[in-house]
Parts: structure tokens; sequence; C-alpha cells
């Protein structure tokens, strides 16, 4: 027996954005065959509404449904079961299909008795929707899990597509390598380095380095273009099943896409002698999905030995294969040359003791030698396949191919550690050179069944992962004259293959509670072939090589609770444990393998509210501690174990929108790492020394405005964007602290018909500041001065002012044919 039925499609239109794009065209039924009447519970004897919010997607399907109202638990998976099998025609804007959400009521009438004789046709049910966006994210499991589309804010000044991990809050980056060298990632109050403890991918394929040279996990955004990035997921904290190795702090995942159709090509050019050329291409009867782009860039730095040139281009198409199912072939290859100023003396700089003029901005941009600075190349070719299953299920296939290689040469002592050979010869320096090239194979997938439990829908997802690295991962030292090696600190040949699996289940029992849980289980094998083995031993000459295998296991468990307070108000609590492997390099024969642990714990509160003028604010406490931890050694270069940590904090952020002329986001976040007192309670996370270089304020405002005007009788559009870090004093060895910084970029452009011109300013106030720093002892002043043991105060100069004109000429976009 089904509801009684009767179809009114009510969908509302999106508002015509204030910069020319089409409209939003809502979905149309095509085939919504009548939910049936449960048996398990008697017949209403009056009418009963379910209210659901469905995803519907670019090929007219349901993705996902939620209960937004509960009828009970029984009409409510009467409802989802029927909604599961309904088919759309696509929402569009413009040609373009996009994601939907939509809001339905379904309605449950009593039955009605009828004359045998006089049989009633079936008929569809009786419902009606109304589009509430344009994306649909799925349901965050913790507070800090962010979907974060890019959207107007992508109109604010940045270098790179690694700055838009700002958008997140607790987030800080630093760079002391250059313009090319991977950032330190700053996040939930870990340094992070530059990926040890930040799981990172690009669209599924995974960035994240093993064994790598520079520091295990090393991870290069730079190559990733940022016009074509729709999206993140910043997950703070190891709370999703699906999150792997590295996501200790939490996990980074870029979404590429390109909204904009036709050909768009940028040339920009500005401060010291930087110039950047962009050309983009979206075929106008394609998705957002299928897209080719090239960037180029270079410049000279803001000072000696800051020159940098490097190009990359990424493609991805969209094929439709059969009725249900989508193929995405994506690649891209990059290769980039940089130079490093690397580390100054503070007292060097004060004295006016280093090689430049003597004022004190010539003193302050300054660096030792041009010795320093590194290249690296990065290919990737992925393919994902996307099937929708009977009764609603998906699966989603993918594998993928990386080859990449690095060189990166930096000194942060100067001539300390050398120990000369017995020939009377001279302190040779303490440049160091790390080279690591590798390749990654890889498949991951996950099966969501067409399943509903407890009227949620959807409930279980399975997922694998199947990774392998072979890489070659190289440190040496180099004179400091012409640069010749002259030691081996190591140098090995890994082999690493990591398995996973994980299980996911949501369950709502009631309409006010949503138990999420799963656990993810990885087994890491680990083939090693050190090349660095003395050439003799007790027993007499032996070869420099040697092999050695380890094999290393964990398990993973996660959870989270979702109470809804009110339609617009949730409180989310969530727990898991995460993990990251082991560096093969540190790694002995038939070792079960060690892993650093972390356990995190989270609440707090998340509120929404949908509409033309759409507003989101979120706001949680953490805890956090971990087994094994690191902290930057100078003497290597690199960072370095000191045993478990701990950290408590909070953060506060909100993101409004007023349909596209308004988008501003702000946050702060509050954290505090420290190192646990030797046999102090494992829950005293406030006791402790405090770890370096990690700040415990951080705050973030971006804004865009967009808006039209005329001029001369034309139309004109115009935006005007401002970005700005707030980032307390970071605490540095020996009971120091750094400055606070405050910056300000800002950011405007004009549009007439296929032609815009922008202007970007960063650092707006011209704000002399410290990116990263450091306090331990050096000897910079050369091979023949004797070194101080007093530590010091070393830095790595922030960028000034700087300056940036681009000229923009959108082709062949729809909107601008007649």
């Amino acid at each position: 027996m089904r509801s009684s039925p009767v179809w009114i499609p009510t969908l509302v239109l999106c508002v015509l954005s204030a910069t020319g794009e089409l409209p939003v065209t809502p979905p149309v039924p095509l085939d919504a065959p009548g939910p049936v009447l449960p048996t398990e519970v008697p017949p209403p004897e009056v009418p009963v509404t379910v209210l659901l919010r469905l995803t519907i997607d670019r090929m007219g399907e349901v993705s996902q449904v939620e209960v937004r109202q509960s009828a009970g638990v029984a009409f409510d998976r009467a409802a989802m079961s029927a909604a599961l099998r309904w088919r759309f025609q696509p929402a569009r804007r413009g040609e373009e299909a996009i994601d939907v959400r939509v809001d339905v009521p379904v309605t449950f009438e009593p039955p009605v008795q009828v004359h045998p004789v006089e049989p009633v046709a079936p008929q569809p049910p009786s419902f009606s929707t109304t589009v509430r966006g344009a994306s649909q994210a799925p349901p965050p499991v913790a507070v800090g899990d962010f979907h974060i589309p890019v959207g107007q804010l992508a109109d604010v000044p940045r270098r790179s597509a690694s700055d838009l991990m700002l958008l997140a809050p607790g987030v800080m980056l630093a760079n002391h390598g250059g313009e090319g060298h991977a950032e330190s990632i700053y996040i939930r109050g870990f340094d992070a380095g530059e990926g040890k403890d930040v799981e990172l991918r690009l669209n599924g394929v995974p960035l994240n380095e093993v064994s790598h040279a520079h520091g295990h996990g090393y991870a290069d955004t730079y190559f990733i273009i940022p016009e074509l990035v729709e999206s993140l997921r910043v997950t703070e904290g190891p709370y999703d099943p699906s999150q792997g190795d590295f996501g200790v702090a939490g996990t980074v995942e870029y979404q590429l896409g390109l909204a904009r159709r036709g050909l768009t090509a940028s040339l920009s050019t500005g401060s010291y002698a930087a110039r950047r050329l962009s050309l983009l291409w979206g075929p106008p009867e394609a998705s957002e999905a299928t897209f080719v782009g090239l960037l180029l860039r270079q410049g000279h730095g803001f000072g000696p030995n800051r020159s940098y040139a490097n190009a990359g281009v990424m493609a991805q198409v969209e094929l439709r294969v059969g009725d249900a199912s989508r193929l995405r072939l994506f690649g891209t290859s990059y290769g980039s040359r940089f130079a490093s100023p690397g580390v100054v003396r503070e007292t060097d700089v004060v004295d006016s003791r280093m090689p430049c003029a003597p004022d004190a901005d010539s003193q302050f941009f300054c660096s030792y030698g041009p010795n320093q600075g590194g290249a690296g190349q990065r290919h990737i070719l992925s393919a994902e396949l996307q099937s929708r299953l009977k009764r609603g299920g998906r699966f989603i296939q993918q594998g993928y191919v990386v080859l990449r290689q690095t060189r990166i040469r930096d000194n942060f002592t100067g001539f300390l550690l050398d120990t000369p050979p017995p020939d009377g010869a001279r302190q040779r320096g303490d440049n160091a050179e790390g080279y690591y090239r590798g390749s990654t194979m890889g498949l991951r997938g996950r099966y969501t069944p067409g399943l509903t439990l407890l009227g949620q829908a959807q409930p279980l997802e399975l997922g694998y992962v199947a990774r392998y690295d072979d890489v070659r991962t190289r440190s040496r030292r180099l004179r400091d004259s012409g640069g010749v090696p002259y030691a081996t600190v190591f140098d090995n040949q890994v082999r690493t293959t990591n398995l996973g699996a994980y299980a996911a289940l949501r369950a709502a029992p009631v309409s006010w509670l949503t138990l999420r849980g799963g656990v993810r289980l990885d087994t890491f094998l680990f083939g090693v072939d050190d090349h660095n083995r003395p050439t003799g031993d007790r027993e007499g000459p032996r070869l420099p090589d040697e092999s050695l295998e380890a094999y290393g296991f964990f398990a993973s468990p996660r959870a989270s609770a979702e109470i809804r307070l009110t339609p617009r108000l949730t409180w989310l609590t969530s727990a898991g444990l995460g993990a990251r492997s082991s560096d093969a390099a540190a790694l002995s024969d038939a070792e079960l393998a060690p892993y650093a642990r972390v356990a995190s714990g989270e609440t707090g509160l998340g509120w929404r509210l949908d509409g033309p003028l759409a507003l989101e604010a979120r706001g949680a406490f953490f805890a956090t501690r971990v087994s094994q931890d690191f902290v930057f050694d100078e003497t290597v270069g690199r960072n370095q174990p000191v045993g478990a940590s701990q950290r408590l904090g909070a953060f506060i952020s909100a993101r409004g929108t007023l349909q596209d002329r308004v988008d501003i986001q702000a946050s702060l976040a509050w954290a505090r790492a420290t190192l646990p007192v030797p046999g102090g309670s494992a829950w005293k996370l406030w006791d402790g020394t405090v770890m370096p270089y990690i700040p415990e304020l951080l705050g973030r405002v971006d804004a865009s405005l967009r808006g039209t005007t005329r001029v001369a009788g034309q139309q004109v559009d115009w935006n005007v964007a401002l970005g700005h870090s707030a980032i307390g004093p970071r605490p540095l060895p020996l009971g120091r602290y750094s400055a606070p910084i405050f910056l300000f970029d800002v950011g405007t452009r004009a549009r007439w018909k296929a032609v815009e011109l922008g202007l970007s300013v960063e650092n707006l106030l011209d704000t002399r500041w410290r990116e990263s720093e450091f306090n331990y002892v050096s000897n910079f002043r050369g091979p023949d001065a004797p070194p101080s043991l007093m530590a010091t105060r070393h830095f790595t100069t922030g960028a000034p002012r700087t300056f940036m004109g681009t000229l923009t000429l959108h082709l062949d976009l729809q909107e601008d044919s007649p």
C-alpha cells in the first residue's frame, strides 16, 4: 500500500549573482515511485510527514539522504528507501549540471478503502522541494571537520595553493627554504613540519613522501594551481576512519574544479621582477570537473638568494561510462628550481656584519651566501571510477601513479659541526644536501551499500588503501666552497608497502541523535637497503651495503555523537586514535616497527543558517596526546624525536555569505603544546615544558566584497578583498619568545566585458617580520673564527610590501555569448 499522492513541484530558483553568473535551474523529477507504508507499525490515522534533505548530484541521482524532521523510525526508513530510488533531471547553472541540496516533505496519508471493481491507478508521491544550496558536503565527523568551498575568498591575495589552508582555524604557515620549498605547517598546536603530522591529499592522491631526506612525510603543494582548487576538506584531529598515515594533527584534501567555462588567460607582473602567467580552459559543454590549466612563475625574490622559477600543468576530464558511472582522469606535471637565503643570526644583523649595504633594510633582508636552495619535479596520473549501484549504493575505485624528485641544500649552523680530516685542512662547513627520488603506485576505494539502519540512509561505508613506494633517500654534507660532497650522513633505498582498510557506521536511534563510529587497520612492510655502512668491522673488511626488513601494524578506532539541540544548533563530541608510520631510515632488521600513536578528543557546538544570507559558526575544545613527537634540530636540519607530547586547545570560526556579493570568514584559535613531566599523570595535559616554535594564538580574517557599477553606460564588475593574519608570540628554546605578527593583504579588480584588471598588495603596512625564528648555537663568521657556545636567535625574513598587477582575458565564456 502506497502513500497518497499528488506531485507538487515548488522548486525555488537561486538568485542571479551580482557578477552576472547564470541563475540556477532547480532539478525536475523524472522517476519518483512513492514510498511504501511500513508494515511494522499500524497505518496512520492522520497524515504524517517526514522532512528529508536530499543531495541530488550532477547525474540527477540522490547521493545522500538526511532526516530533518522525523515521523518515527519506520516512516523515516520508508521515506528514505524511496528517496534513494528517485531520479531527476539535474539542477543546472546555465547549461552546466550542478549538485544541489533539496528539502523534501514526504506525507503518508491514511489508507483509502476502495471497491474491488474500482481499482485506483498508482500515482507518484506527494511532496514539495526547495533548493537550499549549490553544493553539499557530507556531514562533519567533528566540529573541527571543515568542508571549505573557496568561493569568493579566492579573491584574497595568496602566493600559492598552500595559503588556502589558512581558511581553516588554527593554521599557520612558515617557510625557511624559499619560493618552492614545502611550507612548514602549524595546525591544532602541532609543528607538523613539512607534512610529518598532516596527511595531505589531492583529489584522493596522497602527497606525503615516506622517509624523505628532508623529513618523513614531506609534502610540497606548490605544484597545485590555486585557480583550480574548488574546495578543501580540513579535518583537524584523527576522527574520520578514512584518515590514514600522517593524520596525527589532521588531514587536508584539495578538491579540484573549474567553475568558469571557456578560456581564461592571466598575466601578472609586480615587485622584484615577479612574473606569473596562467592559462585555464574549461570546455563549455563539459562539467566543472573537466579542465586544463597551465601556470608559469618566476622572479628575483625580495632579497639576495631568493630567485625562483617553476612551471606546471594540470588536466582532468570527466567521462560518463554508461548511465550509472563516471570516470575521472587526472594528470599533472611540475618542475621547480629555487634559491634559499637560509637563516641569519640576529646579532650579525644588529651589528651590521651581513655582506650587504650597512643600512637597516639591507641588513635585515641579507643572507650569508648563494649555496642554498633546491629543485623538484612531480608527475601524477590518476583514474577514478564512480559507480551508482542498485538501491542507492555507491562504489568508488581509484588508481594512481606518482613520480617525484627533490634536492634541497641548506645550512643552519654555518661552520660548527664538521671535524676536518687529520691533514691540517680547514673546517669545510655544515652545508647539508637532501636528495630524494621516488615512485608511488596505489589503489584506494570505498563502497557504500544502499542500506538503511534506524532511519538513516547509507549508514555503512567500507574502504581500503594499497600503496607501494620505492624511493632513494640520501643526505650528504657539502663543502661551503663549491658545494662538493665530503661526507654521507645516510643513503638508503627504501621500499614500503601500506595496506589498510576501514569500516564506518552511522546510526540515528532517535531523530535528535546521530552516532558515528568506525575503525581503521593499517599494516606496513618496510624493506631498506643501506648503502652507507662501514667498509670494515671487527671481523675485517666488509661491503658498504646492508639490507633489512621490518613490519608494523596498528588499529585506530574513531567515534562521534551528534546531538541536534535545535534545527540549527548541534552539539558534536568526537574521539579517535591515529598514527604516524616509522621513518624507514631508523629501523633495524626484523623489527616490529614502532609508530607514533595519537589520542584525541573534541567537543563543541555548530550553528548554521541557510538562505540568501548564509551563516555558519563553530567552536570547540580539544585535547591531544602523542606517544612520540618531534622538534626541529638545527644540527641535522630536520625534526628529531623528543618523546611524548600533549596539547590543550580551543577554536571559534564563523563564515557568512550574502548571495554572490559578500563572503567573510574569521577564526581564532588557542593551543598549548607541552612535553609532559616525567612520571607525571597523563591526565594533566596542562603540565610540562612548553614545546618550542608553536604559537599559542592564531587569528585569521578573509573577506571579499563584489558588486556591479556602470561607467560611461557600460557594466563593470568589481571586487575588493582583504586578508589578515595575527600570530601570537612563539616560544623558542631556552625560555625565549618571538614577537607577535600582524599582516594585512588587500586586492581589488574590475572587469569590463572580457577584460579584467587587478591589483594585489601583500603586507600592506610593510611590516618587518620574521617568518621563522629559532634559538641555538652557530658560527657563520667563517671556518677560522672561534665558534661561540652562546645560543642566539636566528630567523628567516618575511616578505616586505609587494605589489602585483594582473591583466586577465576571459574568452569564449557562455555568459559573454549573445
